[in-house]
């Protein structure tokens, strides 16, 4: 089994090659729109160094989001070209699964913080029952302060967002625990891992029906229906 995964949710992207469930390469790039620019040529090498031709690829995996607008678009839009021109399967991987597995051995509870702005959240929150992490509250938007106030401890947070939402991280306090930095960031390698498993479930998703999990609108379309909204104020007025 021959696949690829992508991660563009953060600020670092990175993309992996995949054979038979397990990563054989991986590499990462920056964040922004040199996504667009980069992720083709390394996607390009990574598969010619395995020796496969772009139709040789079966399936692949891709991180939804929630994360960067900018980042989703443009891997769920090479997703769906890439299966409408070779046919290979998709699978639209959670973004929070995959950042809660870089989560410490000795973590029991998560939660993601991704910035939403607006002293909002991008999150999810986990629990680990054994081995594996079960959802408890699925991706959504929300208040670092009210997860944490409906989170079990202690509770491990997790996520690019932490930095921005430090003044609703209680101090002194040893049951929320700040990950570090270099946990912060989901990676393709674990985006394969997830995506070849729920793949060996039936999990695919239609290259039509591919979307991002934005959870909320892009700023600029919500500042749009804001102006539109006036107009029609004004106009009645």
């Amino acid at each position: 089994m021959r696949a690829l995964a992508l991660e563009t949710s953060g600020r670092i992207g990175s993309v992996a090659a995949v054979a038979d469930g397990m990563v054989v390469a991986e590499e990462r790039f920056a964040h922004g729109l040199q996504h667009a620019a980069q992720i083709v040529p390394i996607l390009d090498r990574l598969t010619k160094a395995q020796g496969w031709s772009p139709r040789d690829v079966q399936e692949l995996y891709v991180s939804a989001g929630p994360g960067s607008f900018t980042g989703l678009r443009i891997a769920v839009t090479l997703a769906k070209t890439m299966s409408l021109a070779t046919g290979v399967k998709l699978v639209a991987v959670p973004t929070v699964r995959v950042l809660v597995e870089n989560a410490p051995p000795d973590a029991t509870h998560a939660i993601i913080v991704l910035d939403a702005k607006r002293d909002q959240i991008f999150t999810a929150r986990f629990e680990r029952v054994g081995p594996k992490w079960v959802e408890r509250e699925p991706a959504k938007l929300d208040s670092l302060t009210a997860m944490l106030d409906r989170s079990p401890r202690p509770v491990h947070l997790l996520g690019e967002g932490i930095p921005y939402y430090e003044k609703f991280i209680p101090q002194n306090d040893p049951t929320v625990v700040v990950t570090s930095p270099d946990l912060a960031r989901a990676r393709a390698g674990v985006v394969a891992t997830i995506g070849h498993a729920m793949a060996r479930r039936g999990e695919f998703t239609d290259a039509q029906r591919l979307a991002p999990i934005y959870i909320r609108r892009p700023e600029a379309e919500e500042k749009w229906e804001g102006m539109k909204r006036e107009d029609v104020k004004r106009e009645k007025i």
